[in-house]
């Protein structure tokens, strides 16, 4: 991977009126190649951080170069060089998700041919064939969510950015919108993606900085924030009801949420909390349980605390 970044954040920080501070000294890297995840609960600065770097915000303090480029001093020049899917639903209002990725294509350079190739090739590879020529007050929010995405990847910059690209996708297309994504970076484009969905970065990032209160807590990739973590297990189970999920926290030492518990244990222990979460299962006190490797949910309950992360119900467990 080339030593240079295309973004390189630099102690930002971001004050707002009142004393409100939403990013503390936040500083990392992404270079060419690589997708990089902003991990954090809503409210922990990720989206405060990516306005920053297109020029929407401006860092109380702080830098943000884009190749080299000082990104605050010219934001006309950072939103040329970034292409960015926000949070918020792209306004694409009167036109079909193919128009609309022609469309941005157009805008951002390419040829009247290059645009409806690439609008055909992303109608495709996103499987939104069915939609493709129906307005946009006529389709689902997923639909809408993955015509977005082709409108930013529709001719990426060299810096990519995409805030909870997944919402309201389901399962079979958000498989395929990661394909696009690794995609993008293996083409030389440098990808940071924000998200609160533990699962998703762990299987999509090739490093990550876990935010919460608009400060990183640790960064690198999810094999080094494992860290010591990794020659242990992870202990999930769904109980009958708060009450008893708030005992077997007690018992296994772990956190509780509603009825969900989630605990780290030694590998040396497996057997005996088998057989443990087993008896309470014929007593009729846990619905579903599971043991696992431990993964970067229990890094970022370690980091964060008890809130549980998104990414894992209680119907995704199984016994």
């Amino acid at each position: 991977m080339p030593s240079t970044p295309l973004l390189d954040i630099a102690h930002v920080c971001k004050d707002f009126r009142g004393g409100v501070r939403a990013n503390a000294d936040i500083s990392f890297q992404v270079r060419p190649g690589e997708v990089f995840g902003l991990l954090g609960h809503n409210g922990a600065g990720k989206t405060t951080l990516l306005n920053q770097v297109i020029g929407l915000l401006r860092p109380t303090s702080g830098s943000i170069r884009l190749d080299g480029a000082d990104a605050v001093a010219d934001p006309d020049m950072a939103r040329r060089f970034c292409s960015f899917q926000p949070q918020s639903p792209t306004p694409a209002e009167g036109l079909t998700p193919r128009q609309a990725i022609e469309m941005m294509a157009r805008i951002r350079g390419a040829s009247r041919k290059e645009g409806r190739t690439r609008a055909d090739e992303l109608v495709a590879a996103l499987d939104i064939t069915e939609w493709a020529d129906r307005k946009s007050d006529k389709l689902s929010g997923g639909v809408k969510r993955l015509a977005a995405f082709g409108m930013t990847v529709a001719r990426p910059g060299h810096v990519v950015m995409f805030d909870e690209p997944t919402n309201d996708v389901d399962p079979v297309r958000r498989r395929l919108l990661w394909t696009q994504i690794r995609e993008l970076a293996d083409g030389g484009s440098a990808v940071l993606l924000v998200t609160h969905n533990v699962l998703e970065a762990e299987r999509a990032v090739d490093r990550l900085a876990v935010l919460d209160k608009g400060a990183v807590l640790a960064q690198g990739t999810p094999t080094q924030l494992r860290g010591d973590q990794a020659g242990r297990l992870r202990v999930e189970l769904v109980s009958i009801d708060p009450a008893v999920a708030a005992e077997l926290a007690s018992a296994f030492g772990g956190v509780v949420t509603g009825r969900r518990v989630l605990a780290s244990i030694d590998a040396a222990d497996c057997a005996s909390a088998i057989a443990r979460v087993q008896r309470e299962q014929e007593l009729g006190r846990i619905d579903e349980f599971a043991i696992t490797p431990t993964s970067l949910e229990d890094v970022y309950v370690r980091l964060v605390g008890a809130e549980a992360p998104e990414g894992v119900n209680d119907e995704a467990l199984v016994a």
